[in-house]
């Protein structure tokens, strides 16, 4: 079985990849968690945030995003302390910021999210063909910007764009590429 070529050096990327990662994903919760997620990966190698992702949801009451919001100093103050996640001050606060701006959002972020989904979108040959950054991904992290989101720069929303199936970016040669959504 031939994988994206980061998707073969593990088992838990073999099942993050088969399983998750390029699939649809909705839900203002979902799309809130995996937000977080990949502002986390930040600087950091996705199977460090991978591994430690049931103690995120844990501390992070499962990313719904108006108990975050509600989040004190002795919440941040409990996460700082918390050696299941990344400790990392900017990437705290901007968790428990982004889940403000989500409650102040006149649409669903989903829709939001995913209004800057590709109408088109070439698959890429080979690992090497995988940008980093898209025109839409720029676009949406300068609106998530305006919107008072923090630590979401379009690399972070490009991989968000992935990871939900806004962009399937699996090589042509892995057994995933073109899937339809129902079938994975």
């Amino acid at each position: 079985m031939i994988r994206c070529p980061w998707g073969d050096s593990t088992p838990d990327y073999h099942d993050y990849h088969d399983a998750e990662w390029g699939v649809e994903l909705h839900g203002d919760v979902a799309l809130f968690e995996r937000m977080c997620l990949e502002s986390f990966q930040s600087g950091l190698s996705w199977i460090t945030i991978l591994r430690k992702r049931e103690n995120f949801r844990t501390a992070f009451d499962g990313f719904v995003p108006a108990v975050v919001a509600e989040y004190g100093q002795d919440d941040f103050d409990r996460l700082m302390a918390d050696a299941g996640i990344v400790r990392n001050r900017a990437k705290i606060t901007a968790t428990i910021n982004n889940a403000r701006a989500v409650g102040e959002l006149d649409v669903p972020l989903d829709e939001l999210l995913w209004s800057f989904a590709p109408k088109t979108h070439e698959r890429p040959r080979t690992a090497a063909d995988v940008p980093a950054v898209t025109a839409e991904s720029t676009a949406m992290a300068k609106e998530l910007k305006r919107r008072g989101f923090a630590f979401l720069g379009p690399t972070t929303c490009y991989a968000l764009m992935q990871a939900t199936g806004m962009v399937d970016d699996h090589i042509a040669a892995c057994f995933r590429a073109g899937e339809p959504v129902s079938a994975r």
